[in-house]
């Protein structure tokens, strides 16, 4: 655990048509960070990379474009993406090139798109998240007092080693978790082990963290679920604080998910 795996999974990515983008050009002395993908980023970060930049020095400061519900409707309106479409079914919108439903159904319950935030540094794209809960959400707390089953979902807009994810995840959750980090740590140990067995994540990927009260936390790829679920409401809480809460992977990202300006 904690090394990066080399094992080959194979994806099926949501937009195969796109060119898929690569570490090539990562110089082989370039720094790595673990968890890159997720971290908040530190000022330290900056000095770091400015001798030597590569397009892993975009993660370590990356910043959100958060759109509100009626701003990312008005856009997929203008770019007709729902015309023709009945007023019980799904709507969607576009957002840096990916599809969002509007609503959901998880677990047997529909859920709203809360928000969504992109994670980039300049012309370099990390990926987009969205935040689906049973009603809308403004602030954290409302956030983490909902009941019932929630998803976040990221799309990656790169290819990246898994391993990064895993070792991001479980430093943002034990980050926004304080002494509650001693009752999770077994269970973020698990998923650590169901990110990094998937071995890289590709462009055009969704990775989907879901919670069912009645199973729990399941990881996916691409629908496709890894492992087991992992129980305990009080997981998925800590899984959305990492997020949301007062020490989120990014601050601007916090407010795309919540649907309020940066």
């Amino acid at each position: 655990m904690g090394l990066e795996s080399d094992r080959p999974f194979a994806v099926h990515s949501i937009a195969a048509a796109e060119e898929r983008s690569t570490w090539g050009s990562v110089p082989a002395s370039a720094p790595r960070r673990a968890g890159a993908l997720w971290a908040e980023p530190q000022a330290a970060l900056a000095d770091e990379f400015k001798d030597n930049p590569s397009p892993m020095a975009a993660f370590a400061q990356p910043q959100a474009t958060n759109l509100t519900r009626r701003a990312w409707l008005g856009l997929a309106v203008g770019a007709g993406v729902l015309g023709g479409i009945g007023p019980q079914a799904a709507r969607a919108a576009t957002f840096e090139g990916v599809q969002f439903d509007d609503r959901i159904t998880l677990a047997g319950r529909e859920l709203l798109l809360n928000g969504t935030g992109l994670r980039a540094a300049g012309w370099f794209k990390a990926y987009v998240a969205a935040l689906y809960l049973p009603k809308r959400a403004g602030t954290a707390a409302e956030v983490l007092e909902q009941t019932g089953p929630k998803r976040v979902r990221l799309v990656l807009l790169v290819d990246a080693p898994a391993v990064e994810l895993a070792k991001g995840f479980d430093k943002g959750v034990k980050r926004n978790s304080g002494a509650e980090v001693e009752a999770l740590r077994v269970r973020l140990a698990r998923m650590f082990e169901l990110m990094d067995s998937v071995g890289k994540v590709h462009k055009g990927d969704a990775v989907d963290l879901d919670f069912d009260p009645a199973r729990g936390t399941t990881l996916s790829l691409n629908g496709k679920a890894r492992g087991e679920p992992i129980a305990g409401n009080d997981f998925y809480v800590a899984v959305l604080r990492s997020f949301v809460g007062e020490h989120p992977y990014h601050k601007k990202l916090r407010s795309g998910l919540l649907g309020t300006p940066a």
